[in-house]
This record gives structure tokens, C-alpha cells and sequence, in this order.
């Protein structure tokens, strides 16, 4: 097996910055020429804060007449749904559908809060199939959150995603170290990509290490099994990121067994 299976846990100390599930289809010129009016109708209640945005990213201080002149060339919109408390997002362009928690508790809470968009998606513009499914998750571990500060890197992470951190003698003197590979996942279409290594956290001038992973298939799908990639997914998500980390790092997050809902 690729990833052991593991029992699953919630950590006390979360290392999850950011989750997101990402749906790409063709594309749907309607959503840039047309305000997306009754797609906010269906989700305004979770997510009553709106803004449009701009793919592009232009410099500071152009004259607005510029700015108005430039957008349009910019292709696709981006609409963009937030939560109250800022925590859940919901980005729509004419390519794709995304949600975004920078709060993440658990996979049912974020499941639930992703058909209210997913439906509004079918409803409104009604893509035939998916032409990408991505579950991406950001784990960054701090080890002054953990009271590991002066903890070596090796006696946290495993050897095959810490890199040359693996190496006590060498680790201290490293300042930055980047890894990135793909795995194919036991479904044959579908695959990881992964980020790891050494990120600054400016607030506390603290070297953290950052685990980005992002399951995902471009095998054509049907909206309707939208839900059982995803669950697949978030289960090898879980076995993987455990098979990233020591039994001490385990441990220090203070892992508490999940319950049913």
C-alpha cells in the first residue's frame, strides 16, 4: 500500500493552513458576460459577502481611466463569495468552481459546504463533465507552537519529504530547502503533487515547513460523482500526510480520535 493506513484523528494543534477543492470545466462564456446573479441567489446565506476580481495582477497607483482600459483584456472574471467570517470562500470563473476554508475542522464540514455551490454550479450553467478535480491541502508545521523549538527537523519528519533536513549535522545550517514530486495514486488516474520544505514566517522570524499536496484527476466526470473522487481523496490525504511525519510529531499535535456525526 502506498500510504499505511492510519486511524483517523483530529489535532488538537492543527497544522492546516489552507484546504481547497478546485472543479475545472470548459468553458462557460456566460459567467464573464453575465452578473451571477442566481448563482449568488443559491449560496448567499453562507456566503453573503461578494467582490469581482481581476486574474490580472496590475501595479499600485495606475489612473483609474488605465485600469478600466486594461481589465477587459484580461479575459475571464472572477466572483468572488465569502463567509461572514472570512474564513470560507467561494471563487467562480468561466473555467472553473472553487472553495477555500482557512478554518479547517473536519472533511464533513467542509463536504457540506461545498454542495451548496456545486448545485448552484449544475443549476445555473450546467457543465457536461469535469475536466479536473483537485483537493489541495497546505499543512505548515511551527515547531514554537509545539514547544519543539530547539527539536532537530529529522526527529519530526520523515527522511523522504524532509530532504537534506533528514541530516542533523547538515540541517542547522540550512536555510532553504524545496522538494517537489508527483505520485501516482492506486486509481489509475489519479495522482498527488506535492510541495515540501523550509517557509519564513516573518511575525516571529521562525522557519517552518510547509506540506503541499494537491490530489487531483483529469479524467473527464460527471458532476453527480463529483463527491466520491473527493472522498477518496481526502482519505488518502489523511495517510499521507501521516506517513510525512514522526511519532513525536504526531504526538506534540495532540491527535484526538474523530467522532461520527
Amino acid at each position: 500500500m502506498l500510504f499505511p493506513d492510519v486511524p483517523r484523528v483530529i489535532y488538537e494543534v492543527n497544522p492546516l493552513e489552507e484546504v481547497i477543492c478546485q472543479l475545472r470545466f470548459l468553458p462557460v462564456l456566460k459567467i464573464d458576460t453575465e452578473p451571477p446573479a442566481g448563482f449568488q441567489e443559491e449560496i448567499r446565506a453562507e456566503y453573503p459577502l461578494y467582490e469581482s476580481k481581476s486574474p490580472l495582477r496590475l501595479p499600485a497607483g495606475l489612473p483609474s481611466s488605465l485600469v478600466q482600459m486594461i481589465l477587459p483584456l484580461g479575459g475571464q472574471k472572477l466572483h468572488e463569495f465569502t463567509s461572514q467570517d472570512r474564513t470560507w470562500s467561494v471563487s467562480l470563473g468561466r473555467e472553473f468552481l472553487a472553495l477555500t476554508c482557512r478554518a479547517y475542522e473536519r472533511w464533513e464540514f467542509f463536504r457540506k459546504r461545498l454542495e451548496g455551490p456545486l448545485e448552484a454550479l449544475r443549476k445555473h450553467y450546467d457543465p457536461p463533465f469535469l475536466t479536473r478535480i483537485g483537493l489541495r491541502y497546505r499543512d505548515v508545521v511551527r515547531r514554537s507552537r509545539l514547544q519543539l523549538a530547539e527539536m532537530p527537523w529529522s526527529e519530526l519528519l520523515q527522511p523522504w519529504i524532509s530532504s537534506v533536513l533528514a541530516m542533523p549535522e547538515a540541517a542547522k545550517h540550512i536555510q532553504g530547502v524545496q522538494t517537489q514530486f508527483v505520485l501516482n495514486l492506486p486509481e489509475e488516474t489519479s495522482r498527488v503533487q506535492v510541495w515540501a520544505g523550509l517557509v519564513h514566517d516573518g511575525r516571529n522570524n521562525e522557519n517552518c515547513f510547509l506540506v503541499d499536496s494537491d490530489f487531483y484527476t483529469e479524467q473527464q466526470t460527471e458532476p453527480s460523482h463529483v463527491f466520491d473522487r473527493l472522498n477518496a481523496f481526502n482519505h488518502y490525504a489523511r495517510r499521507f500526510f501521516r506517513w510525512c511525519i514522526t511519532d513525536r510529531l504526531h504526538e506534540a499535535m495532540r491527535p484526538h480520535p474523530v467522532s461520527s456525526l
